[in-house]
């Protein structure tokens, strides 16, 4: 029993309709459950994530968020209190630790 080509075009064309374009997602946008910036943001700005720690002589640089920071300095409106080789303390009693994977080397 042979199939005409025709016959295995249409049965190719209707097995490709059934995909439906909700299968198919855009992978650059945002998953579910993303609301709004505006509430990204927020959350963003109450989270501070110690990156890393360089220090030379007596003075000592902390990196929080990717931003360079020094003792006195504010980062989202909370002051570096003290800055050791292995974390920052913060005016708001928090205190951020590297990983010990960073610090064992």
């Amino acid at each position: 029993m042979s199939l005409n080509k025709p016959y295995i075009f249409i049965a190719l064309l209707g097995l490709s309709a059934q995909v439906s374009a909700e299968a198919l997602r855009d992978p650059t946008l945002p998953g579910k459950g993303y609301s709004a910036a505006g509430a990204v943001t927020q959350n963003q700005n109450k989270a501070l994530v110690l990156n890393s720690i360089v220090s030379s002589g007596n003075t000592a640089y902390a990196v929080i968020n990717n931003k360079i920071v020094s003792v006195g300095d504010s980062i989202q409106g909370v002051k570096v209190v003290r800055i050791t080789p292995s974390s920052v303390s913060l005016s708001d009693g928090r205190k951020l630790a590297l990983f010990q994977a960073i610090i064992e080397r």
